[in-house]
């Protein structure tokens, strides 16, 4: 039974071809075996690659749209009524025998060996002051590239390509059926050559033919100042090599920013939480903060209440486009004592007195839950 290869993309069967090569490259990122390492993902990475190479080949796709599968065993036609030797042919049959294909001419024409390679993907962890002030990077790629040994032909060294003796390298064959129009011509992708006019008659011993082999080796990206979790930096022609030795498709560094553990990062700007002594909010104090580039003095007024705010400006992340930095949010948290000594207690309660707040008052009837009840009802 034929694939639906439009479902495992995703898309109608009326996509251009814009629509496919967008649903392929999201898909890829999420299935490639460098980003997602489930098994089951590595199969469905494969039906995806499978599903673009026969929508973006005009002629596969056409195969399809008949209802067959080109990458099944002997060319995949059409199955069923519609069949090769079937009573039936599909449309597309009958106008090519209207239109030059009857009178022995071709249409299509072989296609060719060299195809553009596909997107790859790469996962990046870097630290916050790497995403801040940007960093070079050394990165360890896999992926497939020129072979180097046939230079992307396919062939063994000193030997070439040879035209499929079947279609005479035409990439196609025809065939006679009979239908109620009369005699019909039909042209199919020839099965020996898979339709590329040409085979390979000793393939290269180190790619077995498919002009491209797969490898790991290093690069160096450079990461730019102010780049979020998330962000992808996009490296030109340094993903897949197309099959035949085909233009490589580009390699996308997908930014992943590891937590820190003093500041949280909301866009440019950064918070930090700053724990302070009863004593200090009230009396008021010098604080020393080591921001991510430098060490800052601020000021902590006296009286100040828990949960307050104090904003550095311009020691956040710089700005990824355009010039400046966010700011930096220090967030202060007031800690009351959980524990005082006698001599502490006393000297506390002396103060609440002097400000004439009688703590002890507070848990008699008609001392504060009384004040409430009197500020609610106006009295």
């Amino acid at each position: 039974m034929a694939k639906d290869y439009y479902g495992i993309l995703g898309i109608s069967r009326e996509a251009t071809d814009d629509e496919i090569k967008r649903a392929y490259r999201k898909l890829a990122r999420q299935y490639h075996p460098d980003v997602n390492p489930d098994p089951a993902a590595h199969e469905k990475f494969k039906d995806i690659n499978a599903a673009y190479e026969v929508l973006s080949d005009d002629q596969k796709r056409q195969i399809v749209d008949l209802g067959g599968d080109p990458l099944a065993p002997g060319g995949g036609g059409p199955g069923g009524p519609g069949g090769p030797g079937g009573p039936f042919v599909g449309f597309q049959d009958i106008m090519d025998a209207f239109f030059g294909t009857a009178a022995g001419g071709s249409s299509r024409g072989p296609r060719s060996r060299t195809r553009p390679g596909a997107d790859a993907i790469l996962r990046l962890e870097l630290d916050l002051v790497e995403t801040a002030f940007g960093v070079e990077a050394p990165i360890t790629v896999d992926t497939a590239v020129l072979c180097t040994h046939c230079s992307g032909a396919g062939t063994a060294p000193g030997t070439h390509l040879a035209t499929c003796d079947t279609c005479g390298g035409r990439g196609e064959v025809q065939s006679v059926q009979r239908t109620f129009l009369g005699q019909v011509v039909s042209s199919r992708p020839c099965h020996v050559c898979q339709g590329y006019g040409t085979v390979i008659p000793h393939p290269c011993p180190t790619c077995a033919g498919d002009g491209r082999i797969r490898t790991r080796r290093s690069l160096t990206v450079k990461i730019p100042a102010g780049v979020e979790d998330g962000m992808r930096i996009r490296l030109a022609q340094q993903g897949e090599v197309g099959p035949g030795g085909g233009t490589a498709g580009d390699l996308y560094v997908e930014i992943h920013e590891r937590p820190h553990d003093v500041y949280s990062r909301k866009g440019d700007d950064l918070h930090c939480r700053v724990t302070l002594p009863m004593t200090a909010a009230a009396l008021g104090t010098r604080l020393t903060i080591k921001t991510l580039d430098s060490e800052e003095a601020i000021e902590v007024k006296s009286g100040t209440q828990p949960a307050s705010t104090l904003r550095i400006r311009g020691k956040g992340v710089p700005h990824l486009r355009g010039q400046g930095r966010g700011d930096l949010f220090v967030h202060l948290d007031v800690k009351t004592p959980t524990k005082l000594t006698g001599e502490q207690e006393r000297m506390l309660r002396d103060f609440a007195k002097t400000r004439g707040e009688d703590v002890a008052e507070l848990s008699k009837q008609g001392g504060f839950f009384s004040r409430m009840r009197d500020a609610f009802n106006g009295h």
